[in-house]
């Protein structure tokens, strides 16, 4: 197949991946594929290449596929890297296609325009692979096999970089036939000692992480036959819907999570990394009896001892292990329940009127509908945990934690899903991080409500100097009056001050058909009964 640029190559190809709407910066080094792709599909013109892959990388998380991203060279991709790392962190396919100057002058360092020093080192740092096209008739194969690679468990972003003369030139493509991944399988052997193991379980648990959420019906059918309560990370949330009453949820290292984990007798562990976050900094306790699935080898037994590591597919393994599955003792069942409820009460009320908001976007959401927050007091307090998700797809977050890419995933996931409205929670200083996507946002009008709660800066860092220091550095920020701005852009505004406030004007903004920016004045609505700080370790505090 011959085409008459790289452009028209890129559409190709994109459209075999199912990608209908791509997100980037225009550039004199990728003007041809930009003119292609909006030309025959949707681009969306960002106001900042980090953005561009959230945007990208959230667009295929609400889908579970793959995004794809457009940057220019040099600077260009340099700015994307912090979001590259995000989807490294989080192993999200993102496809990143970036230029590069003339291949006559690659790595000639004369101070070619856009031109920086192994931009391809660069790319392999923070990708999960990184190519260089070299010809007019390969590039075909490269965008391919970045695809391929991205979407290989245990995945991540592809960066392809593709100098600029050969985006003008005709190409020459010859799709050829790929073989299917190699899936890692555990043994006969290994699969029956787990068996053994897990049959004995009276009190079992199981832990899902992001590899579980492929793995939902079979996780689901093994909570039926065992009666296990389970437990999930940040990332494996959605899983088995959170209404589920076996489903204790991201509550690890509650007192009541600690306890549970502490009386269970075996622990399944599905897909976990086991983040710092997420274990108290790896301070949390484990049960001995543990048994772990995970399709990278290189996670099994890296945080916890493992007394049973499965390499493999977490749907197929599961699968397998099913058969192997037994009643848990009377009570035990019950007892999960007891905990899901306890925990889930306690903290909706320590957030005290915030409590109101979290209920009112629970209410005014469809079942199925994304929402993607930021790094902010909100997310990490009660948004990673209470507000329940009942599909992995719509539970979209900086898992590398990041701030200020909220806003850009969550325009990235509302144009995946136009049919439904997508909620975006951010903070006033991780928002001011990617101020000019409001201007995104506006010129794109997605179905997006955007809950900016304000409380003047860096609110979790500056409740951590509160507790542990004698003075504030660099966490108290000046503000935008945001009824102006959201005026200045042409986006509709509405504010919250008070908990009665909540529902009527979560269920207006989400109802409405294009995007709305609601403040929510924390001054106003008041404190949560105590000041959140993160799970993390102060030496000498």
């Amino acid at each position: 197949m011959r085409y008459d640029n790289g452009g028209e190559l890129l559409v190709a190809v994109l459209r075999e991946l199912g990608i209908d709407t791509v997100f980037g910066i225009v550039s004199v080094h990728n003007l041809p594929l930009v003119e292609a792709v909006d030309r025959e599909l949707r681009f969306v013109p960002v106001r900042h290449e980090a953005s561009a892959v959230n945007a990208a990388d959230a667009y295929g998380r609400a889908r579970g596929t793959i995004g794809c991203a457009l940057t220019s060279t040099g600077t260009g991709a340099g700015n994307a890297a912090g979001s590259l790392i995000e989807a490294l962190s989080a192993g999200t396919s993102v496809l990143h296609v970036t230029g590069q100057v003339e291949s006559g002058f690659l790595g000639s360092g004369r101070g070619f325009i856009h031109e920086t020093k192994d931009q391809l080192g660069m790319l392999t740092a923070v990708s999960a692979y990184a190519a260089t096209v070299t010809g007019a008739d390969t590039a075909g194969r490269v965008l391919r096999e970045a695809a391929r690679a991205a979407l290989t468990a245990p995945g991540g972003p592809a960066s392809v970089e593709w100098p600029i003369d050969l985006q003008y030139a005709a190409q020459t493509d010859t799709p050829a036939e790929s073989a299917e991944p190699a899936v890692p399988a555990p043994t006969d052997g290994e699969l029956a000692a787990a068996g053994a193991l897990l049959a004995s379980a009276r009190r079992p648990l199981v832990w899902a992480g992001g590899g579980a959420v492929r793995a939902r019906a079979e996780l689901t059918g093994l909570l039926a036959a065992s009666g296990a309560g389970l437990i999930t990370s940040n990332s494996g949330r959605g899983s088995v819907p959170e209404d589920h009453p076996q489903v204790v949820g991201n509550f690890a290292t509650t007192p009541a999570g600690r306890a549970l984990l502490a009386d269970a007798d075996v622990l399944l562990s599905v897909g976990s990394h086991f983040r710092s976050n997420e274990t108290a900094d790896y301070g949390l306790a484990l049960p001995a009896a543990h048994i772990q699935i995970d399709v990278d080898a290189a996670s099994l037994g890296r945080v916890y001892p493992v007394e049973h590591a499965l390499h493999g597919d977490a749907a197929a393994v599961l699968a397998r292990l099913l058969p192997y599955a037994r009643a848990a003792e009377a009570g035990w069942t019950d007892r999960g329940a007891a905990v899901r409820a306890e925990v889930r009460a306690a903290l909706h009320d320590s957030i005290g009127p915030q409590a109101a908001i979290c209920d009112a976007i629970r209410a005014a959401l469809p079942r199925e509908a994304v929402v993607a927050r930021d790094v902010t007091i909100p997310s990490s307090s009660w948004g990673n945990r209470l507000l329940e998700m009942y599909d992995p797809r719509d539970n979209v977050f900086p898992r590398g934690g990041g701030i200020g890419q909220g806003l850009g995933m969550g325009i990235g996931a509302a144009l995946a899903r136009p049919g439904s409205p997508t909620v975006v929670l951010a903070g006033d200083g991780g928002l001011a991080v990617h101020l000019g996507e409001l201007l995104t946002l506006a010129q794109e009008r997605p179905r997006l409500t955007l809950i900016v709660f304000n409380d003047g800066g860096y609110g979790v860092l500056r409740n951590m100097q509160d507790r542990y220091g004698d003075r504030r550095s660099g966490v108290d920020l000046v503000t935008p009056d945001f009824e102006q701005l959201a005026r200045a852009c042409g986006l509709p505004y509405l504010r919250i001050a008070a908990e009665e406030h909540a529902l009527p004007v979560v269920t207006a903004a989400v109802a409405s058909d294009g995007p709305t920016l609601v403040e929510v004045d924390l001054t106003a609505l008041g404190p949560m009964k105590n000041p959140f700080t993160p799970p993390v370790k102060i030496p000498g505090a």
